[in-house]
């Protein structure tokens, strides 16, 4: 089987964990941009969303996108708006990482998604589709 992206285990399995925490945190801060973009970021939400982004720069360090991807400064505190936009380009690399290595696999007549990584196509031989 000749796959053009191929990822491992390990970083979907870091991707999973951290997806729906980044969520929520997107989610809030976007809300406090709404409410007061000029607002500063305190010291210690700034090292809990650094926490996730580090975690998910791991697991995009060999992406195309990965060169976009920095963590919030904890010196000069991000205002809101600021802490926003870093936050977008990791949706934007994250949706790209599961769009890369996210697909539809067929086995007989069954369908499902699953992650292509060596293991997969090692252990099962997964027929995925482009």
């Amino acid at each position: 089987m000749d796959l053009k992206h191929v990822t491992t285990e390990e970083a979907v399995a870091t991707y999973k964990a951290t997806r729906d925490i980044f969520a929520g945190l997107i989610k809030e801060v976007r809300e406090l941009s709404r409410k007061k973009p000029d607002a500063t970021l305190s010291q210690g939400k700034v090292k809990m969303i650094n926490r996730v982004l580090a975690d998910l720069r791991n697991v995009l360090e060999k992406e195309p996108e990965y060169k976009f991807l920095d963590l919030l400064d904890d010196d000069e505190l991000p205002q809101t708006s600021d802490a926003v936009l870093v936050m977008v380009q990791f949706e934007s690399a994250l949706k790209s990482f599961s769009n890369r290595y996210h697909r539809r696999a067929k086995k007989g007549y069954d369908t499902r998604y699953v992650w292509v990584t060596n293991q997969l196509i090692l252990e099962e031989g997964e027929i995925l589709e482009e």
